[in-house]
């Protein structure tokens, strides 16, 4: 495999921690080496190695047994990112067409069939619809999380969050449901590691 990832493209590696001779994570530091853009998820039944696979920015770490739920998400948002999906979206307010850039978005707020689209410079913009138009590009993006059934936030743009709530960079207060509050602790960390790595 090494040989061959040599001299091709590949844009994903399913790799398995135990392996006879090699493993999984002595492949990725090779894998490294020489390709620091495709993706690694590894398939393990031991979770004593995450941390590890972390330093070869390994994408996920996958539990054995492996679940249909939870890698074919995982491989449906690589293959939106294979598709070079653009780096924000489109959206109508009004009779107008705007842009948003998924870096500048700091959070999505559904209000009563309407979307307010909150922007980091302090713009809001009301768009007509619900959540579901938007939310599977949205939370494609590893930076984005939804938070209850109002909000999607940009994890990027969280300045503090506790039990009591989420605190955006620009004041904003956003109650977070106990039941998600142990996964947004875990997605909020992992994606700070993976933007000190990158």
């Amino acid at each position: 495999m090494l040989d061959a990832a040599e001299n091709e493209r590949f844009s994903l590696y399913l790799l398995d921690v135990m392996m006879p001779g090699m493993n999984g994570l002595t492949a990725a530091r090779e894998i490294r080496r020489f390709d620091d853009a495709a993706e690694i998820v590894f398939l393990t039944a031991s979770p004593g190695f995450a941390y590890e696979s972390y330093r070869v920015h390994a994408l996920d770490y996958v539990l054995k047994p492996v679940r249909a739920e939870v890698l074919f998400p995982i491989l449906d948002r690589l293959s939106l990112q294979e598709q070079k999906p653009q780096d924000g979206l489109s959206i109508k307010n009004g009779t107008t067409w705007i842009r948003v850039l998924f870096s500048q978005l700091e959070y999505v707020e559904v209000m009563s069939k309407h979307l307010y689209f909150n922007l980091i410079d302090g713009q809001q913009y009301d768009v007509k619809g619900s959540l579901t138009d938007y939310e599977k590009v949205l939370l494609s993006r590893p930076e984005f999380f939804r938070v209850g059934r109002s909000y999607v936030v940009n994890i990027l743009q969280i300045q503090t969050f506790s039990p009591a709530g989420i605190r955006t960079f620009s004041g904003k207060h956003i109650p977070v449901p106990r039941r998600i509050y142990s996964q947004l602790q875990k997605d909020y960390i992992t994606q700070l590691f993976n933007q000190r790595e990158a």
